[in-house]
Formats: C-alpha cells, structure tokens, sequence
C-alpha cells in the first residue's frame, strides 16, 4: 500500500493511505454484483407486474438509469463511498483529504466511460500503477484520489516509540502525564491523520498545550510528535 504526503491550508502534514489495485478491483466486482442483482430482480418483478410490454422507456427509467447513475448516485450521497468502496473499506476523496464536492465526483463519473468501459479498466488499472497517488484518469482530472481506511497495526500503535541516544527533549512538563494520558493522546493524534481530520489535530494540540502550561512555537502536528517522543525519552530513562 502506498502513502502519500499532503500539506493543508493549516500547515499540517497529513499521510494519505493510497487504496492498492486490488481492493478498487475487488470493490468494482462487488458493485457490479449489486448492480446484476438489481437488474435481475427489478426486471423480474416488472414482469411479475406485467410492466414487460409497457415500451423501452420504462425499461429505460427502471433498469437503465439507476445502473448508469449507480456510482455517481452512491459516492455524492454517501460521503465518497459505493457498497463496494465501503466493503473494502475505501473512499474518494480530495488531494488534500477533503470531501469532493459534486462536481468533483461528476469529473470522476464522467471519465469513468474512458478509464474502465471503454478499455475493461485497462487503463485505470495502468494510470494507477504508474501515477502513485491512487489516481486513474477521472481522479486526476477531478482531483481527487482514493484512500484506504483500514488501520495499519503494528509497533506504532504501542505507547513506546524509537528514540535516538543524542535525543534532545524539548518539554520536561510530560511527566505530568501519565501512560494512559499519552497512549490517547497518540491514539487521537494518528486517527486524525489517517482520516485528514486537520481540526482535531489542531484542537488536540491547543488541549495538550493548556494541559502542560506550553507556548507552542512549532505547528500542531510537531508539537504532538515532541510531546510524544519526550514522554517517552523520560519514562525509558
């Protein structure tokens, strides 16, 4: 899974969790299963109705439109996300971690004709690989991008955290604090930035800052990281 680094209008840098081939591909069978069933079962049950002989145009509204307007429809109203998308627990959204406005996703919808009907997702799947920000052609065009929202789980999710021997901590007032003060503090700290929440990040901080009695010079999400490591340089010593 690749990552991204993206910088907000708050001075704050956020690491985007690109959403790998496979799971937009596996997303995309998922969808189209949704979008077989409902054919099937819409058009049964119009013939079950004897709606069958009532002209092309009912076909046309009935089975036609929500199928050409499926994804366009899901990822407006349901913040960026298909069943599929939300399956595999990814979302559209904007370069800078922000919600796409409509027009954004109509960019995406519309270009969708060239990236995967007209080429079988040739060449989303070929744009994506070789653009490394999780982009095909309709993203690019819009904007946009799709993330990954599955929590990576490893030693970074523990309390403790690497600190090199010429270390040289900034604020002794952490000691204050206490492993169960921290331990959510950095819990906070990575959610916000997996999911761009820049917000949270800064109200974190200005908390964190009150907390400790601190004039914080350096931008909120350095602060939090100083505070972390610093908690950390004292307990391990």
């Amino acid at each position: 899974m690749d990552n991204f680094q993206i910088e907000t209008a708050q001075n704050i840098s956020i690491s985007q969790n690109v959403a790998g081939v496979g799971d937009r591909i596996l997303a995309f069978i998922i969808d189209s299963f949704i979008i077989g069933l409902y054919l099937v079962l819409a058009g049964l049950t119009m013939g079950g109705m004897g709606l069958d002989g009532g002209g092309m145009w009912v076909y046309y509204l009935v089975l036609g439109l929500p199928s050409f307007l499926y994804y366009l429809i899901w990822e407006s109203f349901w913040s960026g996300q298909t069943p599929g998308k939300a399956a595999l627990q990814i979302r559209v959204v904007k370069k800078d971690g922000s919600r796409p406005a409509f027009s954004n996703y109509l960019v995406r919808w519309l270009l969708r004709i060239i990236d995967i009907s007209l080429s079988s997702g040739g060449i989303a799947v070929v744009t994506i690989l070789l653009n490394g920000k999780g982009q095909r052609l309709g993203d690019i065009a819009a904007g946009t991008t799709v993330i990954s929202e599955k929590h990576r789980i490893g030693l970074v999710n523990t309390l403790n955290v690497d600190i090199p021997e010429n270390y040289d901590p900034k604020y002794p007032q952490v000691t204050m604090l206490k492993d169960k003060d921290v331990q959510n503090i950095k819990n906070l700290f990575q959610q916000a930035r997996r999911n761009g929440n820049h917000q949270v990040i800064i109200s974190l901080s200005q908390k964190v800052s009150e907390l400790l009695e601190v004039n914080v010079e350096e931008r909120p999400v350095d602060f939090l990281r100083q505070v972390i490591s610093d908690y950390n340089y004292y307990t391990q010593r």
